[in-house]
């Protein structure tokens, strides 16, 4: 199948190695022309501007945006709508709020065109291991682009799924990131519990390997904690500072929209937050507090 891909960052380049090497012609465009050059050398089709990738496509056009979320992408989509013709079909595959995405159908399908919304997973691991995907659109245009979504499984049949309407699939996704802000947090508890009991002498490392056999807790997040704990058992000259992509706290504003309890997703964002204080006047003012009603030692620093 033809089609273009916008976007040749971490996730959007290694898909683009996946779908050539899937049998796919792929037009690609880039901002840097370092990654399109990557990409032509493997196979794909280079394109200087967006008129030059629109004309290297045939009706109906796929063109698949793979750029962060917000401003980058909805001016893109906005480009695109300008350039394309009804009936093309136009996919974004990032981390798109669901909301957005919404909108973003909504204007586009009165138009003539296609929108479809692809939340993927996978990471640095997808090139190999495959891409989940949850679609959301019109099933017209989901069945359409089928082969693609095919190929970047890890099966025809497996990790990919319509979900529903535009928006459902970056809906999914969401929540899917938010559950994961959770397993990795109640992890990192975990261990940390382990290290601190210092008379035992725990290797954690040793302790992630037999938990991926058998646990009720194995999963591919503990694979990769094992992996880590292995190369890096102390994290040595790791920040511990922690990011967060955005999803999180939208799954929690999503949780609060619909009267969800969400304790565990919301206190795991709430200790990527902490993550990044390099002291907390918090933390110093409950000190003073258990000073003040308990006579309680304060640490000087």
């Amino acid at each position: 199948m033809k089609f273009a891909m916008i976007g040749l960052g971490r996730m959007g380049g290694n898909m683009v190695t996946r779908l050539l090497r899937g049998g796919h012609e792929v037009v690609v465009w880039n901002r840097s022309q370092d990654p399109v050059q990557k990409a032509v050398r493997e196979g794909a089709i280079a394109s200087t501007t967006i008129d030059d990738l629109v004309s290297k496509l045939e009706a109906p056009r796929v063109v698949w945006v793979m750029l962060p979320s917000g401003d980058v992408t909805e001016e893109m989509i906005n480009t695109l709508a300008e350039k394309l013709s009804p009936g093309d079909i136009i996919i974004d595959g990032g981390n798109s709020n669901f909301k957005d995405t919404v909108k973003n159908g909504a204007k586009l399908t009165p138009k003539g065109f296609h929108f479809v919304d692809v939340g993927t997973s996978g990471g640095i691991w997808g090139l190999t291991e495959g891409y989940a995907m949850m679609v959301g659109g019109e099933k017209e245009a989901v069945e359409h682009i089928r082969p693609l979504l095919e190929t970047l499984a890890p099966a025809p049949d497996l990790g990919w799924g319509h979900m529903g309407p535009s928006g459902s699939g970056h809906f999914v996704k969401m929540v899917h990131n938010g559950i994961e802000y959770g397993m990795m947090q109640a992890y990192a508890e975990g261990f940390e519990i382990m290290r601190a009991k210092k008379d035992f002498n725990l290797n954690l490392a040793q302790i992630a390997e037999l938990w991926r056999y058998g646990s009720v807790v194995r999963s591919w997040l503990l694979d990769l904690t094992a992996n880590a704990l292995k190369e890096n058992p102390n994290m040595d000259g790791i920040k511990g500072w922690v990011a967060d992509s955005g999803e999180g706290r939208w799954t929690v504003f999503a949780a609060i929209d619909e009267d969800v309890p969400a304790p565990v997703i919301t206190l795991s964002l709430m200790m990527r937050f902490v993550s990044r204080q390099d002291e907390s006047y918090g933390a110093k003012l409950l000190a003073s507090m258990r000073n003040q009603f308990g006579g309680h030692a304060i640490k000087k620093e």
